[in-house]
């Protein structure tokens, strides 16, 4: 059995115009799981699905290591940073990661998203109450990460610091200007935290034992030496980056709250956070994260009639697996209460990778993501209230990543009495 072709002579003109859907597209045009493209020359294989999922995150049969693009690791990852990473150094180095998202690690972090969401309304009260949400909690964030960290911020870079971090994001699939406002943002970010870990080496600054930037600064490989100081920097980033992030789920929260005022009364009513769960699950699946992930083939093998050759490239389609009519009904309905019934799996919703995280590739700090967003959406629904204006809280599917195109404007802003 031969996997469909795709018959273009190369697709990247095609990923750009039809972005999250590309790979989707393709899968219904052909009926199948599986097809094979050419991406900037490159035969790469494409797939979707949870039995895809599976092949996509074992181990033995696929590595990270040449799978991000130059342009990528130059913007979003960091070079050689732990995404590209492999076997035992990179379990090794993911434990690091793992030991800094605790449970309790992650109530901390959201305790000061609370407090520091608090002082900023506190401030837009005394002024005109006005916000786009997803600038706000970019800041928001980027304090609050920060603070958690360790990372010493004055506040007069706050703003500077949040747009870096969320330019790197938005440069993931851009090309242009955004794509070079994300090299720049890399290469700020990359100095300024460069600079903070060699102060912490030398005693100019402390940090606290435990602390990102402490645990960073001071992590021994598995040949028992220290990253040097601008590795040691890009993987810090790779704590703090994802964390402001998360303004984009926040953003898309309150977009689901404002598109489905059904499910603010819920929450206004869920006494045990059973429905709070659902609904952050809910938006972390329907709208629109990462749109695809890569990865080499370690050896050769056949699965669903392809022959995947060591060296080729694979793409696993991220917003097609989490929309996939076979393990959600109604896939491209927002529905909470679907995840109050389903049986949990590891490989069909992957808003952050598939698989086991402490040994794997899935994102470590999954769980960071979830109380961030619960944080953020208790504060919008208990303890202020606002007003929604005439904007364009559209998104596209092409734009990777993509936002609501007014950033949520929200209006006339006062706590709650």
């Amino acid at each position: 059995m031969s996997i469909p072709h795709d018959k273009s002579l190369d697709n990247s003109i095609e990923l750009m115009k039809e972005g999250y859907l590309f790979i989707q597209n393709r899968m219904n045009r052909y009926d199948s799981d599986l097809f094979e493209a050419r991406l900037l020359g490159e035969r790469v294989l494409c797939m979707s699905g949870s039995e895809a999922a599976k092949v996509f995150y074992d181990t033995d049969l696929f590595q990270r290591k040449g799978a991000a693009p130059k342009r990528i690791q130059k913007t979003l990852f960091g070079e050689n940073a732990i995404q590209t990473m492999d076997g035992q150094s990179h379990i090794h180095r993911k434990l690091l990661f793992m030991s800094l998202m605790t449970p309790p690690n992650q109530q901390k972090l959201s305790r000061l998203i609370t407090d520091f969401w608090r002082a900023s309304i506190e401030q837009r009260e005394k002024t005109d109450g006005k916000i786009i949400l997803f600038e706000e909690a970019k800041q928001i964030l980027c304090r609050a990460a920060c603070v958690w960290a360790g990372v010493p911020l004055n506040e007069s870079e706050v703003k500077e610091r949040a747009d870096d971090f969320s330019d790197m994001v938005d440069a993931f699939g851009a090309v242009g200007p955004r794509h070079w406002r994300g090299r720049r943002a890399r290469k700020s970010a990359e100095g300024w935290i460069t600079d903070i870990i060699e102060e912490i080496r030398t005693g100019k600054i402390t940090a606290a034992e435990g602390s990102a930037l402490y645990e960073m600064a001071f992590y021994k490989d598995l040949k028992g030496e220290m990253l040097i100081s601008h590795m040691a920097a890009i993987e810090l980033i790779n704590v703090l980056r994802p964390i402001v992030a998360i303004a984009t789920f926040i953003t898309f929260s309150a977009l689901a709250l404002h598109d489905y005022p059904a499910t603010r009364q819920k929450l206004k009513a869920d006494a045990d956070g059973q429905y709070l769960e659902m609904f952050v699950q809910e938006v972390r699946r329907y709208y629109p994260f990462g749109p695809f992930l890569g990865a080499r083939v370690k050896k050769d093998f056949k699965w669903s009639g392809a022959d995947f050759k060591q060296g080729m490239l694979v793409l696993l389609d991220m917003y097609g697996t989490n929309h996939d009519p076979r393990n959600w009904e109604e896939p491209d309905s927002f529905k909470p209460e679907r995840f109050g019934e389903r049986n949990a799996s590891l490989f069909d919703f992957i808003p952050q990778g598939g698989g086991d995280p402490s040994n794997g590739h899935r994102c470590p700090g999954e769980g960071i993501t979830i109380e961030a967003m619960k944080a953020s959406l208790l504060f919008l629904i208990n303890e202020i209230d606002y007003e929604i204006p005439e904007q364009d809280l559209s998104y596209s599917l092409v734009t990777m990543p993509t936002l609501p195109k007014s950033g949520m404007i929200l209006l006339n802003i006062r706590k709650k009495q």
